[in-house]
Protein backbone atom coordinates (compact mmCIF):
# COMPACT_ATOMS: atom_id res chain seq x y z
CA UNK A 1 0.00 0.00 0.00
CA UNK A 2 2.39 2.33 1.00
CA UNK A 3 4.03 1.82 -2.64
CA UNK A 4 0.84 2.36 -4.19
CA UNK A 5 0.81 5.82 -2.23
CA UNK A 6 4.29 6.80 -3.29
CA UNK A 7 4.04 5.93 -6.66
CA UNK A 8 0.06 7.85 -6.72
CA UNK A 9 2.44 10.66 -5.04
CA UNK A 10 4.70 11.04 -7.54
CA UNK A 11 2.38 10.85 -10.21
CA UNK A 12 0.53 13.44 -9.13
CA UNK A 13 3.27 16.01 -8.41
CA UNK A 14 4.67 15.45 -11.83
CA UNK A 15 1.59 16.63 -13.17
CA UNK A 16 1.32 19.15 -11.06
CA UNK A 17 4.32 20.82 -12.12
CA UNK A 18 3.04 21.45 -15.38
CA UNK A 19 -0.60 22.24 -14.11
CA UNK A 20 -1.52 22.79 -10.19
CA UNK A 21 -5.50 21.87 -12.02
CA UNK A 22 -4.11 19.11 -13.96
CA UNK A 23 -2.62 18.23 -10.97
CA UNK A 24 -6.26 18.20 -8.78
CA UNK A 25 -7.69 16.59 -11.14
CA UNK A 26 -5.57 13.76 -11.13
CA UNK A 27 -5.66 13.56 -7.44
CA UNK A 28 -9.93 13.97 -6.86
CA UNK A 29 -10.34 10.65 -7.80
CA UNK A 30 -7.65 9.49 -5.03
CA UNK A 31 -9.47 11.15 -2.24
CA UNK A 32 -12.85 8.42 -2.57
CA UNK A 33 -10.75 6.06 -3.28
CA UNK A 34 -11.39 3.22 -0.36
CA UNK A 35 -9.21 0.10 0.30
CA UNK A 36 -10.74 -3.66 -0.07
CA UNK A 37 -12.38 -4.18 2.50
CA UNK A 38 -11.17 -5.71 5.84
CA UNK A 39 -12.50 -9.42 5.83
CA UNK A 40 -14.87 -9.65 9.27
CA UNK A 41 -12.63 -10.75 12.43
CA UNK A 42 -13.35 -14.00 13.55
CA UNK A 43 -14.28 -12.69 17.31
CA UNK A 44 -17.05 -10.57 15.37
CA UNK A 45 -18.57 -13.45 13.20
CA UNK A 46 -20.98 -14.83 15.62
CA UNK A 47 -22.66 -11.31 16.00
CA UNK A 48 -22.83 -10.56 12.67
CA UNK A 49 -24.55 -13.71 11.80
CA UNK A 50 -27.04 -12.80 14.05
CA UNK A 51 -27.62 -9.50 12.58
CA UNK A 52 -30.85 -8.96 10.74
CA UNK A 53 -30.00 -7.80 7.15
CA UNK A 54 -31.62 -5.65 4.98
CA UNK A 55 -30.31 -2.95 2.08
CA UNK A 56 -31.09 0.31 1.16
CA UNK A 57 -30.41 2.07 -1.69
CA UNK A 58 -28.95 5.38 -2.10
CA UNK A 59 -27.59 7.93 -5.08
CA UNK A 60 -23.86 7.54 -4.27
CA UNK A 61 -21.16 9.52 -4.78
CA UNK A 62 -21.87 9.22 -9.05
CA UNK A 63 -25.35 9.01 -8.62
CA UNK A 64 -25.76 6.26 -10.39
CA UNK A 65 -27.33 4.44 -7.22
CA UNK A 66 -25.32 2.06 -4.76
CA UNK A 67 -27.10 -0.34 -2.65
CA UNK A 68 -25.81 -0.22 1.16
CA UNK A 69 -25.82 -2.93 3.68
CA UNK A 70 -27.87 -3.00 6.93
CA UNK A 71 -27.91 -4.78 10.03
CA UNK A 72 -30.23 -4.99 13.08
CA UNK A 73 -29.84 -6.07 16.48
CA UNK A 74 -32.24 -6.42 19.63
CA UNK A 75 -35.79 -5.39 19.64
CA UNK A 76 -35.86 -2.64 22.40
CA UNK A 77 -37.96 0.87 21.84
CA UNK A 78 -34.97 2.62 21.92
CA UNK A 79 -32.97 2.92 18.18
CA UNK A 80 -29.52 3.27 18.24
CA UNK A 81 -27.97 3.98 14.89
CA UNK A 82 -24.00 3.13 14.77
CA UNK A 83 -21.52 4.59 12.20
CA UNK A 84 -18.19 2.70 11.00
CA UNK A 85 -15.19 4.99 10.14
CA UNK A 86 -13.17 5.20 6.54
CA UNK A 87 -11.46 1.58 5.33
CA UNK A 88 -13.84 -0.04 8.36
CA UNK A 89 -17.20 -1.89 8.83
CA UNK A 90 -20.24 -2.43 10.83
CA UNK A 91 -18.60 -5.47 12.53
CA UNK A 92 -15.95 -3.07 14.13
CA UNK A 93 -18.89 -2.27 16.72
CA UNK A 94 -19.38 -5.59 17.97
CA UNK A 95 -18.23 -5.34 21.60
CA UNK A 96 -20.52 -2.38 21.15
CA UNK A 97 -23.40 -3.86 20.00
CA UNK A 98 -23.57 -7.21 22.33
CA UNK A 99 -23.81 -4.08 25.37
CA UNK A 100 -26.56 -2.20 23.82
CA UNK A 101 -28.75 -5.26 22.74
CA UNK A 102 -27.97 -6.61 26.59
CA UNK A 103 -29.25 -3.19 27.81
CA UNK A 104 -32.35 -3.64 25.98
CA UNK A 105 -31.49 -1.54 23.05
CA UNK A 106 -32.43 -2.05 19.14
CA UNK A 107 -29.19 -1.28 17.81
CA UNK A 108 -28.67 -0.39 13.95
CA UNK A 109 -25.31 -0.25 11.96
CA UNK A 110 -24.69 -0.31 8.17
CA UNK A 111 -21.17 -0.78 5.80
CA UNK A 112 -21.07 2.36 3.43
CA UNK A 113 -19.99 2.07 -0.14
CA UNK A 114 -17.13 0.73 -1.02
CA UNK A 115 -16.81 -1.15 2.80
CA UNK A 116 -17.83 -4.57 4.11
CA UNK A 117 -20.19 -5.91 1.90
CA UNK A 118 -21.94 -2.67 0.29
CA UNK A 119 -21.14 -2.62 -2.92
CA UNK A 120 -19.24 0.19 -4.58
CA UNK A 121 -15.99 1.22 -5.04
CA UNK A 122 -15.62 5.23 -3.95
CA UNK A 123 -17.63 7.13 -1.35
CA UNK A 124 -17.63 9.97 0.38
CA UNK A 125 -19.60 11.70 3.56
CA UNK A 126 -22.32 12.59 1.28
CA UNK A 127 -23.07 8.70 1.66
CA UNK A 128 -23.28 8.34 4.82
CA UNK A 129 -25.63 11.31 4.97
CA UNK A 130 -28.05 9.92 2.19
CA UNK A 131 -27.98 6.56 4.70
CA UNK A 132 -28.65 8.59 7.86
CA UNK A 133 -31.63 9.41 6.10
CA UNK A 134 -32.96 6.52 4.65
CA UNK A 135 -32.42 4.67 8.15
CA UNK A 136 -34.51 7.67 9.66
CA UNK A 137 -37.26 6.57 7.11
CA UNK A 138 -37.49 3.05 8.08
CA UNK A 139 -37.31 3.94 11.97
CA UNK A 140 -38.01 7.00 12.66
CA UNK A 141 -35.77 9.57 15.77
CA UNK A 142 -32.74 7.39 16.74
CA UNK A 143 -32.64 7.57 20.16
CA UNK A 144 -28.42 8.01 20.05
CA UNK A 145 -26.28 8.37 16.98
CA UNK A 146 -22.67 6.98 17.85
CA UNK A 147 -20.07 7.39 15.19
CA UNK A 148 -16.45 6.62 15.32
CA UNK A 149 -13.53 8.34 13.19
CA UNK A 150 -14.78 9.43 10.00
CA UNK A 151 -18.23 8.35 10.72
CA UNK A 152 -18.40 10.05 13.51
CA UNK A 153 -17.61 13.32 11.77
CA UNK A 154 -20.64 12.55 9.81
CA UNK A 155 -23.02 11.86 12.81
CA UNK A 156 -21.84 15.72 13.75
CA UNK A 157 -22.89 17.17 10.11
CA UNK A 158 -25.78 15.02 9.88
CA UNK A 159 -27.43 15.97 13.38
CA UNK A 160 -26.48 19.60 12.70
CA UNK A 161 -28.19 19.35 9.51
CA UNK A 162 -31.32 18.03 10.95
CA UNK A 163 -31.15 14.23 11.28
CA UNK A 164 -33.31 13.61 14.31
CA UNK A 165 -31.34 12.44 16.99
CA UNK A 166 -31.59 12.60 21.03
CA UNK A 167 -28.03 12.53 21.69
CA UNK A 168 -24.41 12.03 19.88
CA UNK A 169 -21.49 10.12 21.10
CA UNK A 170 -18.47 10.53 18.77
CA UNK A 171 -15.19 8.32 19.31
CA UNK A 172 -11.84 9.20 17.73
CA UNK A 173 -13.65 11.81 15.50
CA UNK A 174 -12.34 14.84 13.28
CA UNK A 175 -13.66 18.37 13.77
CA UNK A 176 -14.02 19.23 10.24
CA UNK A 177 -13.48 17.61 6.55
CA UNK A 178 -10.58 20.20 6.56
CA UNK A 179 -7.90 17.96 8.50
CA UNK A 180 -9.07 14.95 6.16
CA UNK A 181 -7.96 16.99 3.09
CA UNK A 182 -4.46 18.57 4.82
CA UNK A 183 -3.82 14.89 5.95
CA UNK A 184 -4.38 13.90 2.14
CA UNK A 185 -2.32 16.57 1.02
CA UNK A 186 0.12 15.25 3.25
CA UNK A 187 -0.04 11.69 2.17
CA UNK A 188 0.41 12.69 -1.77
CA UNK A 189 2.89 15.53 -0.70
CA UNK A 190 1.39 18.01 -3.57
CA UNK A 191 1.93 21.69 -3.38
CA UNK A 192 -0.58 24.35 -1.54
CA UNK A 193 -1.72 25.30 -5.16
CA UNK A 194 -2.60 21.82 -6.25
CA UNK A 195 -4.32 21.89 -2.33
CA UNK A 196 -6.32 25.13 -3.75
CA UNK A 197 -7.74 23.44 -6.48
CA UNK A 198 -8.55 20.42 -4.67
CA UNK A 199 -10.54 22.20 -2.31
CA UNK A 200 -12.81 23.92 -5.38
CA UNK A 201 -13.29 20.64 -6.99
CA UNK A 202 -14.05 18.81 -3.29
CA UNK A 203 -16.81 21.69 -2.99
CA UNK A 204 -17.96 21.44 -6.83
CA UNK A 205 -18.17 17.38 -6.83
CA UNK A 206 -19.39 16.25 -3.86
CA UNK A 207 -21.66 20.24 -2.57
CA UNK A 208 -22.54 21.65 -6.05
CA UNK A 209 -24.61 24.81 -4.84
CA UNK A 210 -23.31 24.92 -1.60
CA UNK A 211 -21.64 28.57 -1.07
CA UNK A 212 -19.26 27.25 1.45
CA UNK A 213 -19.65 23.77 1.98
CA UNK A 214 -16.24 23.58 4.28
CA UNK A 215 -18.60 25.44 6.98
CA UNK A 216 -21.18 22.98 6.65
CA UNK A 217 -18.70 20.28 6.90
CA UNK A 218 -17.48 21.73 10.21
CA UNK A 219 -18.83 20.76 13.61
CA UNK A 220 -17.08 23.80 14.81
CA UNK A 221 -18.37 26.13 12.82
CA UNK A 222 -21.54 24.13 12.31
CA UNK A 223 -22.65 22.68 16.21
CA UNK A 224 -25.36 20.81 17.24
CA UNK A 225 -28.58 21.78 18.44
CA UNK A 226 -27.23 22.49 21.80
CA UNK A 227 -30.75 20.41 23.31
CA UNK A 228 -28.20 17.64 21.80
CA UNK A 229 -26.47 15.62 24.58
CA UNK A 230 -22.92 15.23 23.07
CA UNK A 231 -19.95 12.92 24.32
CA UNK A 232 -16.98 13.27 22.78
CA UNK A 233 -14.15 10.11 23.49
CA UNK A 234 -10.81 10.28 22.17
CA UNK A 235 -7.76 8.71 23.18
CA UNK A 236 -4.61 11.01 24.12
CA UNK A 237 -2.59 8.91 21.69
CA UNK A 238 -4.41 8.61 18.54
CA UNK A 239 -1.73 8.27 15.45
CA UNK A 240 -4.65 8.69 12.70
CA UNK A 241 -7.02 11.88 13.89
CA UNK A 242 -5.15 14.25 16.64
CA UNK A 243 -6.63 14.33 20.50
CA UNK A 244 -6.70 17.93 19.28
CA UNK A 245 -10.14 17.62 17.39
CA UNK A 246 -11.65 16.53 20.65
CA UNK A 247 -10.92 20.11 22.11
CA UNK A 248 -12.16 21.52 18.69
CA UNK A 249 -15.27 19.76 18.72
CA UNK A 250 -16.46 20.45 22.58
CA UNK A 251 -14.68 24.09 22.08
CA UNK A 252 -18.32 24.35 19.79
CA UNK A 253 -20.61 22.39 21.76
CA UNK A 254 -21.08 24.03 25.03
CA UNK A 255 -22.64 21.45 27.33
CA UNK A 256 -20.56 18.40 25.86
CA UNK A 257 -18.53 16.09 27.70
CA UNK A 258 -15.44 14.77 27.30
CA UNK A 259 -13.90 11.23 28.04
CA UNK A 260 -10.16 11.39 27.44
CA UNK A 261 -8.28 7.68 27.05
CA UNK A 262 -4.62 7.03 27.29
CA UNK A 263 -2.90 3.75 25.44
CA UNK A 264 -5.76 2.45 23.05
CA UNK A 265 -5.27 4.36 20.56
CA UNK A 266 -7.67 5.16 17.14
CA UNK A 267 -9.03 1.33 17.16
CA UNK A 268 -8.71 -0.25 20.27
CA UNK A 269 -10.73 2.24 22.05
CA UNK A 270 -13.76 0.71 20.68
CA UNK A 271 -13.35 -2.41 22.85
CA UNK A 272 -12.07 -0.48 25.86
CA UNK A 273 -14.64 -0.99 28.81
CA UNK A 274 -14.72 2.48 30.10
CA UNK A 275 -15.43 3.66 26.88
CA UNK A 276 -18.63 0.78 26.89
CA UNK A 277 -19.39 1.87 29.78
CA UNK A 278 -19.13 5.60 29.07
CA UNK A 279 -21.57 5.19 26.04
CA UNK A 280 -24.20 3.00 28.22
CA UNK A 281 -24.17 5.82 30.79
CA UNK A 282 -24.36 9.10 28.38
CA UNK A 283 -27.89 7.10 26.84
CA UNK A 284 -29.22 7.39 30.00
CA UNK A 285 -28.31 11.45 30.27
CA UNK A 286 -30.67 13.78 28.79
CA UNK A 287 -28.85 16.85 29.32
CA UNK A 288 -25.82 17.39 31.69
CA UNK A 289 -22.82 15.26 32.02
CA UNK A 290 -22.44 12.77 35.10
CA UNK A 291 -18.95 11.80 35.81
CA UNK A 292 -18.19 7.81 36.53
CA UNK A 293 -15.53 5.69 38.42
CA UNK A 294 -12.34 5.89 36.27
CA UNK A 295 -10.64 3.08 34.71
CA UNK A 296 -6.92 2.25 34.38
CA UNK A 297 -5.97 4.48 30.91
CA UNK A 298 -8.98 6.67 31.11
CA UNK A 299 -9.37 10.55 32.48
CA UNK A 300 -13.14 11.53 33.04
CA UNK A 301 -14.03 15.03 32.10
CA UNK A 302 -17.40 17.52 33.60
CA UNK A 303 -19.18 19.45 31.40
CA UNK A 304 -17.08 22.61 29.77
CA UNK A 305 -18.48 25.68 30.77
CA UNK A 306 -18.08 27.82 27.41
CA UNK A 307 -14.89 29.63 28.79
CA UNK A 308 -12.97 26.62 29.31
CA UNK A 309 -13.95 25.44 26.00
CA UNK A 310 -11.52 23.08 24.54
CA UNK A 311 -9.34 22.75 28.21
CA UNK A 312 -9.89 19.31 29.76
CA UNK A 313 -11.06 19.56 33.30
CA UNK A 314 -10.00 16.15 34.84
CA UNK A 315 -12.57 15.04 37.10
CA UNK A 316 -10.43 11.60 38.26
CA UNK A 317 -6.99 10.43 36.85
CA UNK A 318 -6.04 6.82 36.51
CA UNK A 319 -3.26 5.92 38.61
Amino acid sequence: MDLVVTAAGATVRGVAAVSPRWGATLAMPLFGSVAKPRPVRPDDEATMWRARRRTVRIAGVDRRGVDVDTYEWGGGARTVLLSHGWNSRASQFTPLIRELVAHGYRVVAFDAPAHGSSAGRRTYLVDWLDVFAALQQRYGAFDAMIGHSFGGLATLVGVAGGTDAARVITIAAPADADLLLSQFQGMLGYSDAVSARMRERFATRYFPGQPDPFAWLSSVRRPLPAEVPLLVIHDEGDRIVPYAEAGRIMSANAGGRLLATTGHGHNRILVADAVLDAVLEHLEVPSAARTSPASPGVRTATVLPAAAAGELISASVAA
